[in-house]
């Protein structure tokens, strides 16, 4: 079976992320990456070597580009020509401004989370929906947060079921590198319902959800916490043994030195992973209670990273690669190291 051709669109913090995860599939094919500038990203591309082939994503990048020493492999229509599904990770807005191209081409497509959702055919989460990706042309991913704290509900739904859950979200303002939010000092709320609880109750309509957000002064990693009612009575230990068992949740232990955010991006970078990357979101086991017949819990979302493998779901889906939802992302899971 030959491999499928996968572009990326968009070098930055969560395109050159796609690109690396979309490479250790063993049936897929990374064709190459658009972008254009010579972004930092985009010089170390050049700088280790050009793992990936570039293409100029905008008319005149070829020279901004070339003017700084890295090569071009050829334009974005070159780039469409050659794949058989994109991943847009460029910034918002133009996004649907590439869906005319992909369009012209006769190309799939993914868009990241803060793409507006009429850009796409549906709304997909890889564990919640993936039935309704099948086939489809156009997929727009949840955010960072919105994926981790589905991945999360949805385990605890398909082990006990959940009939509504409310949601608290300490969001990190920036992300690392970031100088334009300017927060210092300040924890500044929005009112409820949050966009995640809103795009939860999308992927998952027969929950009731609700949530409020802080953004706070920090860069790295989210923490969410969660509390949400069951639909029979439950306990602390089958809360935690259905979360241990989910390949893209890693139970760890504040009593373990997972105390903090940025606990689990150091232990990333600890085992070797590239950026310090980590697919999986961080549940703190002490934070697992019960309050009355409510399960309560806290996790953390490492926001560069947590929505690779979905997006390769949506590749499968998209293409057909697998019919069955476990199927598919048991593949992902493989390629990508999560057991």
């Amino acid at each position: 079976m030959s491999k499928v051709k996968v572009g990326v669109a968009g070098f930055g913090v969560i395109g050159q992320r796609l690109a690396d995860g979309a490479a250790r599939q063993e049936d897929m094919e990374l064709v190459g990456v658009a972008d254009v500038a010579p972004t930092l990203p985009v010089r170390a591309l050049a700088e280790s070597g050009m793992p990936y082939r570039l293409f100029a994503a905008a008319p005149g990048a070829v020279d901004a580009l070339a003017g700084a020493g890295i090569p071009v492999s050829g334009d974005f229509d070159d780039l469409l020509a050659e794949v058989d599904i994109m991943l847009d990770s460029a910034p918002a807005g133009i996004g649907a401004k590439n869906k005319e191209k992909y369009v012209e081409h006769g190309v799939k497509a993914i868009f990241q989370g803060g793409e507006k959702g009429e850009v796409a055919d549906v709304f997909f989460h890889g564990y919640a929906n993936y039935e309704k990706g099948l086939g489809q042309s156009y997929l727009k991913l949840t955010s960072c947060n919105t994926t981790g704290l589905i991945r999360t509900v949805d385990c605890l739904d398909r082990a006990i079921g959940i009939e509504k859950t409310a949601i608290t979200i300490i969001r990190r303002v920036a992300d690392p590198g970031d100088t334009h939010r300017g927060l210092v000092d300040s924890l500044l709320m929005e009112p409820i319902p949050n966009h995640q609880a809103v795009d939860l109750m999308n992927i998952m309509p027969h929950i009731d959800a609700t949530g409020l957000l802080v953004h706070t002064p920090v860069t790295h990693g989210h923490i969410i916490t969660i509390v949400a009612t069951p639909e029979a009575k439950t306990t602390q230990e089958e809360v935690i043994e259905a979360f241990e068992a989910h390949p893209r949740i890693r139970v760890v232990r504040i009593a373990d030195g997972f105390t903090t955010n940025t606990s689990l991006f150091n232990y990333a970078r600890f085992l070797g992973h590239k950026r310090g990357d980590m697919y999986e979101v961080g549940l703190f086991e002490e934070t697992v209670g019960m309050s009355g017949d409510d399960v309560m819990f806290a996790i953390n979302i490492p926001q560069e990273s947590v929505v690779i493998p979905e997006t390769i779901d949506g590749i499968r889906a998209s293409l057909r690669l697998q019919e069955d939802r476990l199927q598919a992302v048991g593949m992902t899971n493989k390629y990508l190291g999560m057991v």
